[in-house]
């Protein structure tokens, strides 16, 4: 009997030693260090995009199969697939326009994720389309990157 007490025991204790040390292995930046990064990744994609730059737009995006991307035509995979799309949709720089973001919420939700909702407006020649933007941010390999994106218009 106290050999399967001690057993149980020191599993427990291995395991809760080892859940322990996983929390400590993201690095924690700071809120306005981190903020302040993606708001510059968005600058960077504002100016790409008005531009005609998609390519470089494309440079906030995870270059992933797994980036989701969620808009008018449902739900996308895949960071050569959003890319497509937008070449798509956009197929020059007058039907590009000129890009702003607003940013209406911003808040972490892990060390290295945050959640974003904001408001997009392209300015064109003939419109000035506007919709909502629901965005996870994640810390990868050094850099800000959108890893899923819901826009809709």
């Amino acid at each position: 009997m106290d050999f399967r007490i001690n057993r149980v025991f020191y599993l427990f204790a291995f395991v809760f030693t080892m859940a322990a040390l996983s929390c400590g292995t993201v690095k924690q930046i700071p809120n306005d260090k981190a903020e302040s990064d993606i708001k510059a990744v968005m600058k960077m994609q504002e100016l790409a995009w008005s531009d005609g730059d998609v390519y470089q737009f494309m440079e906030g995006y995870w270059k992933s199969e797994n980036l989701s991307f969620v808009g008018k035509s449902g739900i996308n995979k895949g960071w050569e697939t959003t890319l497509n799309n937008y070449i798509k949709g956009y197929p020059n720089k007058d039907a590009m326009g000129k890009l702003t973001f607003d940013v209406l919420e911003m808040n972490r939700i892990s060390a290295d994720a945050y959640h974003m909702i904001g408001r997009y407006t392209l300015i064109r020649k003939a419109d000035k389309p506007t919709g909502l933007f629901t965005l996870i941010w994640k810390y990868i390999d050094g850099k800000w990157l959108i890893v899923s994106d819901h826009t809709s218009g």
